[in-house]
């Protein structure tokens, strides 16, 4: 004999109805005394203290404000990504559709708008039907559905996932509780408030909380769109969403559709008409594919990623990261950037075009930030934030430094070495000193020994280029990249050239302080640990630090702004659910280079692209529009480096080794097809910067930059 047949087993069950129904009857004001006392009083349970145990109950329920996903926009308005722990976006009665509101109604609780909270015709009968060996039915309210709902989010708000009480968990003191909780929201709110807050909490699917989020997530379409067939097939989803999914089991949900579709004619809802098509349409599922996160953004996931970290790393979002993580999966925030997706796009195609297939993964990105406000524009890199078969994934942002990078399982996170990007900043202090731009340096020159005597007003430089004295501490005699060009030379040749010789024979007749000065305010600073660039070291004049490429396009859009800097910003706008405003980032500009000092910067790296170390990049951007840039490659040439500016645009472009260590030398590779002896920034960093330029370059201002002072 089964226990489903034990007497005494079938007895308790019994009671255990009973005793709830006498609970309910007290609570309802219908006390049927004279048909349960005697079985309550044989269980040791007064009347008198059902009534008591009840009063005791807490009658006050806190309807905070519901979790929400974050959506992050770009500036025109485009959604880069969400963010959420459950994927809801609360919408008011009123952006319903109406066949929701009753097919809920109609399979849920039919008598909601007749009840007080609780239901005792429908206790009644769940007694009744349980009692007569009948199917088990349920007896819960949505009053009551929501009040679980609410008392389990505040759990999971407070992070106590672990005590939520699921439905087939529920002790007979949790349900009395939720009735007493039922019948005092009920006095609070109105029956068309809790119906909307029901509607937004309940839920559908793990990538759906409310109805709009179901609506979106199972049929591409608002909620209050939906159609009497779809509606229906949401509000029976409900009473098990897993059991119900009409993406694993389409015939369990039609049925249950159908059923919710009855009861809706059954009480005059819909008319015959409505019901005979509803019935007939088969489930025509539109699915919008879940996803939270960087790792599903639309565009620019990377930038995404950054956008976090500025979330997540500041104290004005919440005293504790706990608090910053919970307001950005479950805030509800509009994040609107500084991305521009028309840059973005363009960006990206073209990241991705630069090493085509790509089986060594050499890294390609570019970085664009607007002269005058530090706007990021642009953020893109060829690879892809999940694995995915034949494609270069990462989660390292190959754009900014390792703080906000990304990058901790690997070494290579926070820069790359800016090589000659870095002669721009010795020649600006050539002209913070009254110098010529023209003036004749001595470029024969390779051996600077230990104990040169360079000028440092604030420090002592070091380092040596001398190799008799390696066993010393220095290193090889300094080199060009080409032979030819030992030689006497005008400082603004050497420049446009790029020639390390000249650099050095304008740093003999300099301040190393002045240098430093220079670099320091146009923000330049390791990308590793966020420290200075120490230019009193003789390598970094060279590019012998890490820095990251929107730092360095950041420095070079100084030029570009008539030598004002400005610092990046990525954050315009945040607003909460209730379009409250909170911190945000503005333009933070100062002067940096003196504005004659940095139209002579501009003159000469002009003439980089004219007939400079840029003369042979394509397409040629400066017959376009005028531009001005600076190539650069590191001593192994494993990164390589095209930074150019429009008056409106500053973009850096990177080509070169990305991996743990950027232990790689670029020589004797094949990239895209094309075996190269070895990199250089012209060869595919500049074709990268030129055509992304060429093809975005006129949506800002593209005018003439003025002209330097006559020497």
């Amino acid at each position: 004999m089964t226990l489903k047949n034990d007497p005494k087993s079938s007895l308790s069950r019994v009671m255990l109805r009973i005793f709830g129904f006498l609970v309910t009857s007290t609570v309802c004001g219908v006390l049927a005394a004279s048909l349960v006392a005697p079985a309550v009083a044989s269980m040791g349970f007064a009347v008198s203290d059902s009534v008591q145990y009840f009063d005791a109950l807490p009658g006050q329920l806190d309807v905070t404000p519901l979790p929400q996903a974050t959506t992050v926009l770009s500036s025109d308005g485009k959604t880069i990504a969400t963010f959420y722990d459950e994927n809801r976006v609360k919408v008011s009665l009123d952006q319903m559709s109406p066949y929701i509101k009753d097919g809920i109604v109609a399979i849920e609780d039919s008598r909601f708008y007749q009840h007080g909270g609780v239901d005792p015709r429908g206790i009644i009968r769940a007694i009744f039907s349980d009692l007569s060996g009948g199917a088990k039915e349920g007896a819960s309210t949505i009053t009551q559905q929501y009040v679980s709902n609410v008392l389990n989010e505040s759990l999971v708000t407070a992070g106590l996932g672990n005590e939520v009480v699921l439905p087939g968990q529920k002790t007979l003191g949790d349900k009395v509780r939720e009735m007493k909780l039922a019948i005092e929201l009920e006095k609070k709110y109105t029956k068309d408030q809790i119906l909307e807050g029901y509607l937004n909490i309940v839920f559908f699917n793990r990538d759906a909380y409310g109805i709009e989020a179901a609506a979106e997530h199972f049929f591409s379409v608002s909620a209050k769109d939906l159609s009497l067939p779809q509606a229906a097939l949401l509000a029976g989803l409900v009473n098990s969403p897993s059991y119900y999914d009409p993406t694993v089991y389409p015939d369990h949900a039609i049925q249950r559709r159908n059923l919710v579709l009855d009861e809706m004619l059954k009480q005059g809802m819909i008319q015959q008409a409505q019901y005979a098509a509803a019935v007939a349409t088969p489930v025509q599922l539109k699915i919008s594919a879940g996803g939270q996160g960087c790792g599903s953004a639309e565009m620019a996931p990377y930038f995404c990623d950054y956008i976090s970290h500025l979330i997540l790393n500041n104290p004005a979002y919440g005293a504790t990261p706990a608090d910053r993580e919970n307001l950005l999966y479950r805030g509800g925030l509009t994040i609107t950037t500084t991305l521009d997706s028309r840059l973005q796009g363009a960006a990206q195609t073209q990241v991705d075009a630069t090493a085509g297939t790509n089986p060594d993964k050499w890294g390609a990105s570019l970085v664009t930030i607007q002269p005058g406000t530090g706007r990021i524009l642009a953020m893109a890199q060829n690879t892809v934030w999940l694995p995915t078969p034949g494609k270069f994934d990462s989660q390292l942002n190959f754009n900014v430094d390792a703080k906000d990078a990304n990058g901790n399982d690997l070494n290579g996170d926070g820069g790359f070495q800016p090589g000659s990007t870095m002669k721009p900043f010795t020649f600006t202090e050539w002209l913070n000193e009254g110098k010529s731009p023209t003036q004749v340096v001595d470029a024969s020159r390779q051996v600077y020994p230990l104990g040169f005597p360079w000028r440092a007003s604030c420090g002592k430089v070091l380092g040596a280029y001398d190799s008799a004295e390696k066993g010393l501490g220095a290193a090889d005699d300094l080199r060009n990249n080409d032979a030819g060009y030992y030689r006497p030379m005008p400082v603004n040749y050497g420049l446009y050239n790029s020639i390390n010789t000249a650099t050095f024979a304008e740093a003999t007749q300099l301040d190393f302080c002045g240098i430093q000065h220079v670099v320091d305010a146009v923000g330049l600073h390791s990308g590793v640990d966020g420290s200075p660039v120490n230019m009193l070291q003789l390598g970094n004049l060279l590019g012998g630090t890490e820095v990251s490429p929107l730092v360095l396009a950041d420095a070079f859009a100084s030029y570009a702004n008539d030598g004002s800097y400005c610092a990046p910003i990525a954050v315009l706008r945040v607003t909460n659910p209730s379009g409250a405003k909170l911190p945000a980032q503005a333009a933070s500009c100062r002067p940096a280079v003196k504005p004659e000092v940095a139209r002579g910067v501009n003159s000469v790296l002009q003439d980089v692209l004219k007939k400079g170390s840029g003369v042979y990049i394509q397409p040629k951007v400066q017959d376009l529009f005028p531009t001005a840039a600076k190539t650069g490659t590191s001593n192994s040439n494993g990164a390589t480096w095209v930074v150019g500016y429009t008056t409106g645009l500053a973009t850096a472009s990177f080509f070169g080794d990305t991996s743990a260590g950027q232990s790689r030398a670029g020589q004797n590779v094949t990239i895209n097809g094309k075996f190269y002896t070895a990199l250089d920034g012209y060869m595919l960093a500049g074709p990268q910067w030129a055509n992304y330029m060429s093809q975005v370059g006129r949506l800002y201002p593209t005018g003439a930059f003025p002209a330097p002072p006559a020497h």
